[in-house]
């Protein structure tokens, strides 16, 4: 009697940059946790936290509680490093070569561009790009915004599908899946951002790593100028250190605090007010949740913003997200 064949499961290997929890890491652990564990065995492959010599960050500790195996990609930084990124393309090629997987999804701009070129060349069957805002957008001189920009067409050309997260930053054949969320999440009371501040002031809040790109700095000149605004940021990142300077300062200690990475959950219902001053995003998930909690929204209208706001929450329905990228596979 013959053994009956049994058909393999798919492998998908998501790469991406740094490892800490912003929104294209948030991204990569909604997909890997949400594939069906019958049809995909998942691998992902992450560097640090965007710095020479950091460790893995929270994401890889998150995969790790929920069993899904990692791989460090010990040379991956965020700015360009000629050197460090030949050594990262050798890296993944190794890697590509030794994991051998069916889809190679690829995130962020330097994964997108060095990945692509390496799973081409380890002949990977499926490549999968996942722009979370184009890097060209972002505030740069303008011949770093060129040549960045002819980096994002190459490993866009490499790819075989590119995934934009909102129709603001659709570009070519590529095809656009919104962020989704879970729209019955069960929101906390806030008392910890609450119990921070003076009982009986307005809370302006904001959740999203401490970057430039996500312009904290801005609030914290908004409540420089107004006496009556109180400010929580929400975040960790590599600009920690200059915020806090910034709030000692200014003197705004008692008004002004950062409260570090914590879930949006957690902490939106300390706010009255969600504020995004980000000066560029693709589709941010911290709108989708500051809906779910029915705060009012101020926002600097970049990227896929108006389409979070403007659109029915129904669209971004995490299980739709994850639907729609599978057909990809």
């Amino acid at each position: 009697m013959e053994t009956p064949i049994t058909n393999p499961k798919t492998k998908v290997l998501y790469v991406i940059t740094k490892s800490n929890f912003g929104g294209a890491q948030r991204y990569v652990f909604d997909l890997a946790n949400g594939l069906p564990k019958d049809q995909f065995e998942v691998v992902v492959a992450l560097g640090g936290t965007g710095e020479r010599g950091t460790a893995p960050g929270v994401l890889r500790e998150k995969l790790e509680a929920i069993g899904i195996r990692t791989v460090v990609v010990s040379s991956f930084l965020r700015n360009v490093s000629l050197w460090r990124d030949l050594t990262t393309f050798r890296e993944l090629l190794t890697l590509f070569k030794r994991e051998r997987p069916a889809v190679v999804h690829l995130n962020s701009a330097k994964a997108v561009t060095i990945g692509a070129l390496a799973a081409r060349i380890a002949r990977v069957p499926r490549i999968i790009s996942t722009v979370h805002g184009w890097a060209s957008n972002e505030p740069r001189p303008w011949w770093q915004r060129r040549i960045i920009s002819f980096l994002e067409s190459v490993g866009m050309a490499l790819a075989h599908t590119t995934i934009v997260v909102c129709a603001y930053d659709r570009r070519g054949d590529a095809v656009v899946i919104h962020n989704g969320i879970d729209l019955s999440m069960q929101l906390d009371t806030g008392d910890m951002i609450r119990s921070a501040f003076p009982q009986g002031v307005r809370i302006t809040g904001t959740i999203g790593e401490l970057t430039r790109n996500k312009n904290q700095v801005m609030l914290i000149e908004a409540a420089r100028a107004d006496e009556g605004m109180y400010v929580a940021i929400v975040g960790e990142g590599e600009l920690r250190a200059f915020l806090t300077e910034k709030i000692q300062s200014y003197g705004l200690e008692g008004r002004v605090k950062l409260f570090g990475y914590l879930p949006a959950r957690q902490v939106l219902k300390g706010f009255d007010t969600f504020a995004l001053p980000s000066l560029k995003e693709g589709l941010p998930y911290v709108l989708l949740e500051a809906r779910v909690a029915g705060l009012p929204i101020t926002a600097n209208p970049v990227g896929g913003v108006r389409e979070a706001l403007d659109l029915p929450l129904d669209e971004f329905e995490l299980s739709h997200m994850i639907k729609k990228t599978i057909a990809l596979y």
